[in-house]
C-alpha cells in the first residue's frame, strides 16, 4: 500500500487515519478510523490501554474516559485487537474489520497528560499550549495544582507529587507558575502568573502519582466490601475470570495490603457491570485499564488485609524480627 504524505512549508505529515466525532471539541467524541474507509470502532474488548493508544494517535492528552454508545441495528467497524496496542503498536495497525451495534465513544484530555509513568494516574506532566507539550518545573506546581490535575485525567487524589519520579526535564519547558484554587475542572482553567524561574534544574520537572479511581463500598471499612471501579462511572465488578492475582491488584490499587478474601454477591437482576480482563491483570496494568464493559448479575465481594507488609513491619506497637 502507497502511503500518500500531505506536504506544506512546514514539513511532511502522514494524512489523517483516527478521529473523534460529535463531541465538544477534537479530544471527545464516536471513535473513527480511517482503513481505507472511516468507520467507528467496536467496543468488543475494548479497554482503557486501547483508549490511551488513541489519545496518543490524536496527539490528544490522557484517556479520561471511555464509554459506549448503542445503535439500533448493527454496521460495519473495525475491531481493535488489544494484544496488538499492548505491543505498541499505532490503533489503525491494530484494526481487523466487524459488524457491530455498540460503538466506542472516547474522552481524552485536551492539554494536559502525564508521561513516563507506571500506570494512566502516573507520570511526568505535560502541558499543551500552541500545538506544542510542555514539562513543568516542580517550583510552579503545588499540592492544589495536582488535585486538578487529577480530576481532569478522572484519577483519583493526588499521593505523590515530586520530580524527578519519571524523567529528566525535557525541552521545551513550561515558563508560567500555576495558581489553582484546587476547584477547577482543568488545569488551564487555573490563573497563571509570570514564572520566577529562568531555568529549571535537571531532576526537577514535576513526576505526579494520582490514586486509582477504585473503591469497596458496604463493607466494615474502606478495605471491605464490594469492588467498583471508575472508568467512565462507578460500576462494580463482576465475578466471571475473577481471580486471586486480580484481587490482589485491587487491594494494591485501594493501598489496602494484600487479598484476605474473595467472594461474590447475586443481585436479582442484570445490572451494567466491569469485566477484568485476567491477562491484562497479569501483565502488571491497572485494574481501570484491564476493565471492560459488560453486564450481569453476579458481583465481586474483596477483603484485603488494610496493610501493607511495611506497614505491619515498622507498627510502632508490633515488632518483627526480620531474622533470628
Amino acid at each position: 500500500m502507497t502511503v500518500k504524505l500531505v506536504c506544506c512549508e512546514q514539513g511532511c505529515s502522514e494524512p489523517q487515519t483516527i478521529r473523534l466525532v460529535g463531541g465538544a471539541g477534537r479530544c471527545a467524541g464516536t471513535l473513527e478510523v480511517k482503513r481505507p474507509e472511516w468507520r467507528p470502532v467496536s467496543d468488543f474488548y475494548w479497554t482503557l490501554k486501547a483508549a490511551a493508544a488513541a489519545c496518543r494517535d490524536l496527539d490528544c492528552g490522557s484517556a479520561v474516559s471511555t464509554g459506549s454508545r448503542y445503535e439500533a441495528s448493527r454496521r460495519s467497524v473495525w475491531w481493535i485487537r488489544s494484544d496488538c496496542v499492548q505491543s505498541g503498536s499505532r490503533l489503525r495497525d491494530c484494526a481487523s474489520s466487524s459488524s457491530s451495534s455498540s460503538i466506542v465513544e472516547l474522552t481524552c484530555s485536551d492539554s494536559v497528560r502525564l508521561v513516563n509513568g507506571t500506570s494512566l494516574c502516573s507520570g511526568r506532566l505535560e502541558v499543551k499550549s500552541e500545538q506544542s507539550w510542555s514539562s513543568v518545573c516542580e517550583a510552579d506546581f503545588d499540592q492544589q495544582d495536582a488535585e486538578v490535575v487529577c480530576r481532569e485525567l478522572g484519577c483519583g487524589a493526588p499521593s505523590v507529587l515530586q520530580g524527578a519520579l519519571y524523567g529528566e526535564v525535557e525541552a521545551p519547558m513550561w515558563t508560567k507558575e500555576f495558581q489553582c484554587g484546587g476547584h477547577e475542572s482543568a488545569l488551564l482553567d487555573c490563573g497563571r502568573s509570570d514564572s520566577a524561574r529562568s531555568t529549571c534544574s535537571p531532576g526537577k520537572a514535576v513526576g505526579l502519582t494520582c490514586s486509582e479511581p477504585v473503591r469497596l463500598v458496604g463493607g466494615a471499612g474502606r478495605c471491605a466490601g464490594t469492588l467498583e471501579v471508575k472508568r467512565s462511572e462507578w460500576r462494580p465488578v463482576e465475578d466471571s475470570y475473577w481471580t486471586l492475582k486480580a484481587a490482589a491488584a485491587a487491594c494494591r490499587d485501594l493501598d489496602c495490603g494484600s487479598a484476605v478474601s474473595t467472594g461474590s454477591r447475586y443481585e436479582a437482576s442484570r445490572r451494567s457491570v466491569w469485566r477484568i480482563r485476567s491477562d491484562c491483570v497479569q501483565s502488571g496494568s491497572r485494574l481501570r485499564e484491564c476493565a471492560l464493559s459488560y453486564s450481569s448479575s453476579s458481583i465481586v465481594k474483596l477483603t484485603c488485609s488494610g496493610k501493607s507488609i511495611n506497614d505491619i513491619i515498622y507498627d510502632s506497637n508490633i515488632f518483627l524480627p526480620l531474622s533470628q
